[in-house]
């Protein structure tokens, strides 16, 4: 069996505001949303974009409580990350016409959680033939667009 490997995503998923802090919560709680790539607040839920993207566009949505389970999220947050999922979605077609969309959510380290203890969804854009040999290889990601111009663009296209 082989295994692929993404080490630089182990320097995101261990920034935290200390022992015990969580991005999910700690992010939002500080009301900096442009240093960290915060696009939208909603009323239980927020949208940020991936600050280790696997596409241009990767965002993810969370709600403001921390729960490390979808059964245990409020029924009215997990409303609001479906819609707010359907919005993302309408957001990146808009902005980067991708052929698909990747939907989903790791619940649990053993199943791929970088952030285990707080749920969040991923929805990122995708292209037909948008596998690189730099990422397997390199262990490098190319995007064609800096972290911040994404920022504004969704931000914006959120805002509308």
């Amino acid at each position: 069996m082989d295994y692929l490997f993404s080490p630089w995503r182990y320097q995101y998923v261990t920034r935290t505001g200390g022992p015990g802090g969580c991005i999910f919560c700690d992010l939002p709680s500080a009301n900096r949303d442009e240093e960290h790539l915060i696009v939208f607040r909603g009323q239980r839920c927020f949208v940020m974009l991936n600050r280790f993207p696997y596409t241009c566009g990767h965002l993810m949505v969370a709600p403001y409580a921390h729960s490390a389970r979808l059964e245990d999220a409020v029924e009215e947050a997990v409303m609001e990350m479906m819609r707010l999922a359907r919005r993302a979605e309408r957001v990146l077609r808009a902005l980067y016409r991708p052929d698909g969309l990747n939907l989903g959510m790791n619940i649990g380290e053993s199943a791929g959680a970088g952030v285990a203890g707080h749920i969040h969804m991923h929805v990122l854009p995708r292209w037909t033939g948008d596998t690189n040999f730099m990422t397997t290889t390199a262990e490098t990601r190319v995007l064609p667009e800096s972290l911040e111009a994404s920022w504004r663009r969704v931000r914006d296209a959120f805002s509308l």
